[in-house]
């Protein structure tokens, strides 16, 4: 069978490498484009991602190199970039580019957003794979209202993407009311623009605009398909988000008030049963596990857990009964924000795309 062609646009960004990275010898998708902006294109991939002068290689995806063949691709100016053939776009760039590049791309072909311009648009699913595919439904009505032969198809904020996995985990068995969360970020969050010095040895108590989407993307990931639209959940969330001194992997505390009452190993019990019937879809990239839960109160820590296969499961400890919130519970989670989160994470959802015939 052959393989569909997929093409990577900001292929040498953090988001677009881990893309890179999941489909290096992919059984269902082949790299047959890439594209990066003005001052990359032109140059083969291998010189994009190489210092001219110091002959430093910019990779940021730990534990392999660059695929192969990638690296003798010639990258496209993202505008411009060739679709002919082409039977799914990633799309991993900067917010501001996506707003003008994805219906672009959108108009003729499937396309995977891991940016944000797009993500709360009425006709535009908010995806995060073994929790609401359901929701892909709604490229339909997209494909129609537009007129497109395409679509867009979003993934979230990568700080929702741990929280939305357990509270959906939660919301299915016991329902959820509503959930006050404190994030500790990792750098790699915010991109290459971080300064250096204003993270060694601090926190950042401030991300801009962080808190607001964990809130509004939250309820519609949570949120049920409607014929036009998602019909957005009533969880109430309450978010405090701050960049911690690690290089990957977001750390979030987590206190739920649930619609019914729970004792400790029956909440234990809803996270390990969640996601069975996704990850026993056999997909490239799933995890076995959608949760994977801690009963040592040290777990989880980014350190140890965020490249917990291959950063695809979300790790969860400490979980315990909270003494404020109506049938409270708590606990903490790790979730590698690059890979789930984003990059192999926007795979996953090509691979259950195409698994469910809409690629």
């Amino acid at each position: 069978m052959a393989k569909i062609k997929a093409a990577v646009v900001g292929a040498t960004g953090i988001a677009g490498q881990q893309v890179l990275a999941a489909l290096d010898n992919h059984p269902w998708f082949e790299i047959a484009a890439l594209a990066a902006s003005e001052r990359s294109a032109g140059k083969s991939f291998a010189d994009a991602l190489t210092d001219s002068q110091s002959g430093i290689r910019r990779w940021y995806v730990q534990g392999c190199e660059p695929p192969a063949g990638a690296l003798r691709l010639e990258v496209q100016e993202a505008r411009s970039l060739r679709l002919d053939g082409i039977g799914v776009v990633f799309a991993a760039v900067e917010s501001e580019a996506a707003r003008e590049l994805e219906p672009i791309y959108a108009r003729r072909v499937p396309t995977i957003s891991t940016a944000r311009p797009h993500r709360m648009e009425p006709d535009v699913p908010l995806v995060i794979p073994g929790v609401n595919v359901d929701h892909l439904g709604i490229v339909a009505h997209q494909r129609r209202r537009r007129g497109w032969e395409g679509y867009i198809a979003a993934l979230p904020n990568c700080t929702a993407t741990g929280l939305a996995v357990t509270l959906k985990a939660l919301e299915d068995r016991f329902g959820v009311e509503s959930a006050l969360v404190t994030t500790m970020q990792g750098i790699s969050g915010a991109g290459r623009d971080l300064a250096a010095l204003d993270i060694v040895e601090n926190i950042i108590p401030f991300i801009p605009r962080e808190e607001e989407r964990v809130v509004i993307e939250t309820r519609k990931i949570l949120g049920r398909p409607g014929t036009d639209a998602i019909d957005e959940h009533r969880v109430r969330v309450s978010a405090t988000c701050t960049r911690a001194s690690v290089l990957n992997g977001h750390t979030e505390s987590v206190a739920v008030a649930l619609g019914t009452k729970a004792d400790v190993e029956e909440v234990i019990a809803a996270f390990e049963a969640f996601g069975h019937d996704f990850t026993a879809l056999g997909l490239p990239n799933s995890p076995r596990r959608m949760i994977t839960v801690h009963r040592d109160p040290m777990r989880p820590q980014p350190r140890l857990d965020r490249d917990a296969e291959l950063g695809m499961t979300t790790s969860v400890g400490r979980v315990r009964l909270d003494e404020v919130l109506p049938n409270g519970v708590k606990y903490l989670l790790v979730s590698h924000n690059a890979a789930m989160g984003a990059g192999r994470g926007a795979v996953l959802l090509a691979e259950y795309m195409k698994h469910a015939g809409y690629l």
